[in-house]
């Protein structure tokens, strides 16, 4: 007797192709600096700045950013010829964020300018829900 398996369906990244205002957007500044680091490293080829929240920080949860290929069920937004990748758990509480990258006397690094959170912590690195 010969059986069969049908085979595991596979998840593939949604695309988004413009993100609107409702979704994840990148300014002019942070996208000029992606761009900058891609063109500094030539490993990271064309990865997505990934964006995402973990537990932690003062107010609960804080924001993290890498440069990473989507995965599974990640939503690619693409942004002014760049794509970001989220995960649909940040997403739910990233929805309608920018993201910008800023160099002022308190350092130099990406920050997100987030409507859900309804705190933040004074380093501005984490926030509450």
């Amino acid at each position: 007797m010969t059986t069969t398996t049908a085979p595991m369906p596979t998840t593939t990244p949604a695309v988004v192709p413009q993100a609107p205002a409702s979704q994840l957007r990148l300014t002019p500044n942070a996208a000029d600096k992606v761009r900058h680091f891609r063109s500094q490293d030539e490993k990271l080829g064309d990865k997505g700045l990934r964006v995402y929240i973990e537990g932690g920080g003062c107010s609960g949860y804080k924001y993290g950013f890498a440069f990473d290929d989507a995965q599974g069920d990640d939503l690619i937004f693409e942004h002014d010829g760049l794509k970001m990748v989220i995960d649909p758990i940040s997403y739910e509480r990233l929805k309608g964020s920018v993201v910008d990258y800023v160099d002022d006397f308190r350092g130099a690094g990406f920050i997100v300018q987030n409507p859900n959170a309804k705190s933040t912590c004074g380093c501005g690195s984490s926030f509450s829900v």
